[in-house]
């Protein structure tokens, strides 16, 4: 009779059905992604929440709808982290004078001084990322990353 504990002292292998899975792949790297942010950019700042402030940044007094759409987050998802980054002091949500149903978003100073601090980890960390590769490949994997997320937008919204 085998040993039957052996099978659990070892890695798993993992089935050629995932690994030749794109979405498995693209799993691997958020999770990856998620992980090293928290250690190398804000152990409190979450990754959605820094692009929403960057957003707020480059275009202060927009609505939150379009907000949501520029971060490539659903507007559900948008309401939950412009809540909490008002919340936490960073955001300010006005309601349009034109358009009460509109919230439109501005930094706070501690929101830009968060977001101050964290751009240069997160560049920081974007370089690691891609510390692998020489200038023309860095521009491959980015315009490949793009033209992913681009396809896969569009299949989600087929219906």
């Amino acid at each position: 009779m085998a040993d039957e504990t052996a099978s659990f002292d070892a890695a798993p292998t993992i089935p050629q059905a995932l690994t030749t899975a794109p979405g498995y792949q693209v799993r691997r790297l958020h999770q990856a992604y998620l992980a090293i942010w928290v250690r190398a950019v804000d152990p409190t700042l979450t990754a959605p929440q820094f692009a929403v402030l960057t957003a707020v940044d480059a275009a202060p007094g927009r609505d939150q709808r379009s907000m949501a759409s520029a971060v490539a987050l659903d507007t559900s998802t948008m309401a939950d982290v412009a809540r909490r980054l008002e919340n936490r002091g960073l955001l300010v949500r006005r309601t349009d004078a034109a358009d009460g149903r509109r919230k439109l978003l501005y930094l706070t100073d501690e929101g830009e001084r968060t977001l101050r601090d964290a751009h240069g980890r997160a560049c920081r960390l974007g370089e690691r990322l891609l510390e692998p590769y020489d200038a023309t490949q860095r521009a491959d994997v980015m315009r490949l990353l793009a033209s992913l997320a681009d396809r896969w937008e569009d299949l989600a919204g087929d219906d």
